[in-house]
């Protein structure tokens, strides 16, 4: 890991260089699916306690993406689509990327242990560790499966979010992580199908990379079937429910068609065409979990469980 500094004559850092550092875009996954989780769990939070919750875990959040910015500046100076992030681009040094993160991981699982529970705050300290010193610095650029088990971390809020309001885990919480984590290969492999020149060109083990796009593809079809069966089995728990299967069922469908489209397409067919068929397939992706999440949610709401 090389730290790249401000070089002379950068911009000068503005709050919202600080606020990328933070990942925003991940963060709101984070921040919704820790919600739901909080929010469907079956013992009741005070609202103010839920808020204060959400919003320390979306810290938690913000800081693992700080810590990766620090780590990953020298591959995020080389891929085209994150050159221009705050410390490649030199407006935010790599020494305040770490210095923020340290601080946002200390605050956020202080707070969350004060105003919710000290399981789910030992919870949430793992998850940014995971993130921040497993996936990042070890999984990310040693191995194919490093987008397969760090998916673990994305995949861990909404268990933070329950684990606030019961103080533990439960088969729902599970499956609602089996749900991200089981996506998350899929969502990102079909990125890397038309972005593979740029973890080429930054050393990242990606299957695209180590085992070509023929076998990527396989392996996107093959997790669409894998993940189908966790999204129905969590719609048959107490969170489930006739309007969250309704939509799983769709999704599900949707998804793995578009995987077996993938699975099935030329190669030069699909250089010609630009990826249409994989762009598809991935900002499908883009919808999958946040409309099964946004299902349970609304459900809860409505009162229309099992």
């Amino acid at each position: 890991m090389t730290d790249i500094n401000a070089y002379e004559g950068a911009p000068e850092a503005e709050f919202g260089d600080y606020v990328a550092l933070l990942k925003p875009r991940v963060m709101s996954l984070v921040v919704f699916t820790a919600f739901v989780g909080l929010s469907v769990a079956p013992i009741d939070v005070h609202p103010f306690i839920a808020f204060c919750a959400v919003l320390f875990i979306a810290l938690g959040g913000g800081a693992s993406g700080a810590l990766n910015m620090w780590y990953d500046a020298d591959i995020d100076a080389v891929m085209r689509r994150t050159q221009s992030r705050p410390i490649p681009s030199g407006r935010v040094t790599g020494g305040e990327a770490l210095g923020l993160g340290l601080a946002l991981s200390g605050i956020s699982v202080m707070m969350l242990g004060l105003v919710a529970n000290w399981f789910a705050a030992a919870f949430l300290a793992f998850t940014i560790f995971f993130y921040a010193v497993i996936y990042t610095m070890w999984l990310k650029r040693w191995t194919p499966q490093n987008i397969v088990i760090g998916g673990a971390a994305g995949a861990f809020p909404p268990m933070i979010g329950w684990a606030c309001a019961t103080g533990g885990v439960g088969i729902e919480s599970l499956l609602m992580f089996a749900l991200i984590f089981f996506w998350t290969p899929p969502h990102f492999w079909a990125l890397a199908l038309f972005m593979k020149e740029d973890y080429h060109k930054a050393g990242v083990p990606m299957l695209t990379v180590t085992h070509g796009r023929t076998v990527t593809r396989r392996h996107i079809f093959a997790y669409t079937l894998v993940l189908a069966p966790f999204a129905i089995w969590l719609g048959l728990t107490s969170v489930g429910g006739p309007l969250y299967m309704a939509v799983a069922a769709v999704l599900n469908i949707l998804f793995i068609l578009g995987g077996w489209r993938v699975m099935r397409r030329d190669e030069d067919a699909a250089m010609a065409d630009n990826y249409t068929v994989e762009r598809r397939f991935f900002r499908l992706s883009l919808y999958y979990t946040f409309l099964h999440f946004l299902a349970l949610l609304v459900q809860h709401w409505v009162g229309i469980g099992w």
